[in-house]
């Protein structure tokens, strides 16, 4: 999707990854507006579907995940409706992060947070290796990661 954002749009952008605290007035002296126009930019950005929610993060330990995996899967057929079915039944998962459908040897590639080994197997085996599209998975614990929170800017020069 092509969005037609000018300089402003972008600075607001910018100013509002780094900080979705940021109050609207904040937020108008940072990119030079009038807080009314500041606000009504905001309110444009996020029907338009450019602007999406903003989240805190969160501690995994205060939610009782001791242990985070990569989860790579191998669907038997890559029907339409089997790549549908198994991103449906990924996302429907509690244990779920992120998923990712990929080209390559794989075809998803998908992130899971659990308590312990336990968990991971009993995921593995009944949330994955049972479902019918599902030919192959291999499992890779993650010892550490990092999610940079802001997206670059790839339109400014």
């Amino acid at each position: 999707m092509k969005w037609d954002l000018d300089r402003i749009d972008h600075e607001i952008l910018d100013n509002v990854q780094k900080n979705a605290r940021m109050t609207n007035k904040e937020l108008a002296a940072a990119v030079g507006l009038a807080p009314s126009s500041c606000l009504s930019r905001v309110q444009r950005l996020r029907v338009e579907g450019v602007l999406g929610e903003a989240h805190a993060r969160v501690a995994p330990e205060a939610m009782g995940i001791s242990l985070q995996a990569l989860v790579a899967v191998r669907l038997r057929q890559h029907s339409r409706k089997h790549v549908k079915d198994f991103w449906n039944h990924a996302l429907s998962l509690r244990e779920v992060l992120a998923v990712f459908h990929l080209s390559g040897g794989q075809d998803f590639l998908v992130h899971v947070a659990v308590r312990d080994t336990a968990h991971l197997r009993d995921l593995a085996l009944d949330a994955f290796t049972a479902r019918p599209e599902v030919a192959q998975i291999e499992t890779s614990l993650l010892f550490d990661h990092a999610v940079k929170p802001v997206l670059p800017n790839l339109n400014a020069g």
